[in-house]
């Protein structure tokens, strides 16, 4: 435990000085915006996607820590630049690592299949990791590492500016949120992620880490990865499908 708190006082000091789970998707903004506003709109969204590819190929150019020299691939994240939700992960896995694209592993395919039950498509939200690329042997990211990586994922939400991050698992949530709780007393309420300062909070869900629904399946666990989405879509105002009994 005190590994994580000097983990998170580091960061936020750094950062602060510099399926169930097996549509459309609502778009932020007026439902009959003028054409100059759809123009604007649209220009907005290439040049929010053009500085995200601008922080994707700082990120495959990175050596600011050891994981530059060990990685196969970097994985900066990919997605909808004007997203209203952001998946957040803690970091690659061997998948990952080899393609070079988050969450495409055995967990990834479950984190699929719980957008899908959520009506939404992979295109519709953007996913990213606290770390950009895999640790040796996927062991615990190191304060160091968490340090010269986060920023890029500040910048990533700030030119998002999703309405709701979900983090996905403890390391995630405790980075965001710069707490130590369990993810079990963190997940089912929306806490607040500030992205910069002077920037009105962005609401924040925890929950449990697709990998950790792998590894400890029940119906119970998915039922509160479930109940977490549902709070998701509603505060976002899309229409929560029916789950299909199994």
């Amino acid at each position: 435990m005190e590994k994580d708190v000097d983990i998170n006082k580091v960061v936020r000091q750094h950062l602060e000085m510099d399926d169930f789970f097996t549509g459309g998707f609502a778009v932020k903004g007026k439902a009959h915006a003028s054409e100059p506003q759809q123009q604007a709109d649209s220009a907005a969204v290439a040049e929010a996607a053009a500085e995200l590819e601008k922080i994707a190929d700082e990120v495959r150019r990175c050596c600011r820590c050891g994981l530059g020299s060990s990685r196969t691939n970097a994985v900066p994240g990919e997605g909808k630049a004007n997203a209203r939700i952001m998946f957040v992960g803690e970091g690659p896995g061997a998948d990952e690592d080899a393609q070079g694209r988050p969450f495409v592993g055995r967990a990834g395919k479950l984190l699929d299949k719980v957008i899908a039950a959520m009506g939404l498509k992979r295109s519709d939200v953007f996913i990213a990791n606290i770390l950009k690329c895999r640790p040796p042997e996927n062991r615990d990211p190191r304060a160091d590492e968490i340090i010269n990586c986060f920023g890029y994922l500040q910048r990533q939400i700030e030119i998002i500016n999703p309405e709701i991050i979900v983090a996905l698992g403890a390391p995630a949530a405790r980075t965001l949120l710069n707490t130590t709780k369990p993810i079990g007393q963190l997940r089912g309420e929306f806490h607040e992620y500030y992205a910069g300062l002077g920037s009105p909070p962005i609401k924040l869900m925890p929950t449990y880490h697709t990998a950790y629904l792998l590894r400890n399946y029940s119906q119970q666990n998915r039922q509160r990865v479930w109940e977490d989405m549902k709070k998701v879509l509603a505060e976002l105002g899309l229409p929560i499908p029916e789950q299909r009994k199994k």
